[in-house]
């Protein structure tokens, strides 16, 4: 068996060796724009205003820089281009139809179907495993909201809670949740026809209770002999290590495979802020350093229960992602185990996701698409996220300026 190549995260020539010379160097202008916090928070005034009122070029510029970065394109069929290419480097791709909040039955019947495009797209396409689903796109804001609600009013089991709170519903909204859940079968059974993983994105902390308990019953109806459902934990809760530890005692007594995508998460600074204003306990970590214990500790966990968990590392950490290696190493495990995938978002640590597809692991860029109108809210996070994690935006930029200088531009 040929030994794995060594990984070296520093190892820019692999890092960007899908990039030319002119997509690095306006990689470069971007990062180094991004590292702006002043002109980050204008952008994000402005843009969306920018786009609702169809201010010339607005369009044009976003399309030629934030969004060629970071989106697949504005159509599913255009992302095939980026697919072809990845796929090159042995570079998988996890789809995301990127448009959120619109709320409406209209709308989330539109979700469901798109949803389901998605899949039958992805099922024709060798370099596609995964693609990616928000309960928020099926399911009101308020109706998640009031029966997390509901779930915290009572003790016992995730289920048991989640079936309590079902009863409190009006009949109208026990419909409306019916139907909710309808849909997220149908995408589901979707995925299992067509044997393409479907990853339930995590939400806002007060209303991931019953995307959570929907989350686990369509594993309870799918994930028997194989994995088609993932959750997603986002670590930076100080409760989600014990929460994967309970999935996973369920996922034993149940005879289903638990899917555990783990990410450090996307909502911080707005828990803390709406902690702090309704006056609860925060439920975000105290520090990074207990986020990534955490974090370490659940890769561990789920690689010492391979036989029951299928794992995907969702991490920008360069410190996780070769630590999951390392213990796959030590329990004498490939590298591309069939429950072990690792995704970084594309256009972000290309370093991390290049050097891994080497290495021979399964591994996937988290690849939106969707009208750029529709995705402003999505970029927008990028930008926030690569101007306010600055250590990010730094690292993106040594190693691109590294590679121009191996290349000598």
């Amino acid at each position: 068996m040929n030994e794995p190549a060594p990984i070296s995260f520093e190892n820019t020539e692999s890092a960007f060796a899908a990039k030319s010379n002119e997509e690095l160097k306006k990689a470069n202008f971007l990062f180094t724009m991004m590292g702006k916090p002043w002109l980050v928070n204008a952008g994000l005034k402005i843009t969306p205003v920018a786009i609702k009122w169809h201010v010339p070029l607005t369009r044009t510029i976003i399309r030629k820089t934030i969004f060629q970065q970071f989106v697949g394109g504005e159509t599913l069929e255009q992302t095939a281009k980026v697919v072809d290419k990845l796929a090159k480097y042995n570079v998988q791709v996890i789809l995301d139809y990127g448009v959120e909040g619109k709320e409406g039955e209209e709308n989330f019947e539109q979700a469901r179907d798109e949803f389901i495009k998605v899949i039958d797209y992805a099922s024709t396409q060798p370099n596609i495993p995964f693609m990616s689903v928000k309960v928020t796109g099926f399911a009101r804001f308020a109706l998640l909201e009031k029966l997390h609600t509901e779930m915290n009013k009572t003790e016992g089991s995730l289920i048991k809670r989640y079936l309590k709170a079902l009863a409190t519903l009006s009949s109208e909204e026990k419909d409306e949740w019916h139907r909710v859940r309808l849909r997220t079968q149908k995408v589901c059974e979707e995925g299992s026809r067509k044997n393409v993983g479907v990853l339930i994105d995590a939400e806002e902390t007060w209303i991931q209770d019953p995307v959570d308990a929907l989350t686990i019953l369509m594993m309870d109806i799918f994930n028997r002999g194989k994995v088609v459902v993932y959750n997603t934990l986002q670590l930076y809760r100080h409760d989600r290590l014990q929460f994967l530890i309970d999935c996973h005692t369920a996922a034993v007594e149940r005879d289903f495979i638990l899917g555990a995508k783990l990410v450090r998460g996307a909502y911080m600074e707005k828990e803390r802020n709406r902690a702090a204003e309704l006056n609860y306990p925060s439920p975000i970590q105290t520090d990074k350093e207990s986020c990534d214990r955490d974090y370490n500790a659940a890769v561990e966990y789920c690689v010492e229960h391979l036989d029951r968990i299928a794992l995907i590392v969702a991490s920008h950490n360069e410190y996780s992602n070769l630590y999951t290696t390392q213990l796959l190493d030590k329990k004498g495990l490939t590298h591309n185990h069939p429950h072990v995938h690792f995704s970084q978002l594309y256009g972000m640590s290309d370093n991390i996701t290049f050097n891994l597809a080497r290495s021979g692991c399964s591994v996937s860029k988290y690849l939106p698409f969707g009208p750029i109108k529709d995705v402003i809210p999505y970029l927008m996070r990028r930008a926030q996220e690569n101007s306010s994690v600055s250590g990010q935006t730094g690292r993106e930029l040594s190693l691109i300026k590294k590679e121009i200088k191996r290349r000598d531009l």
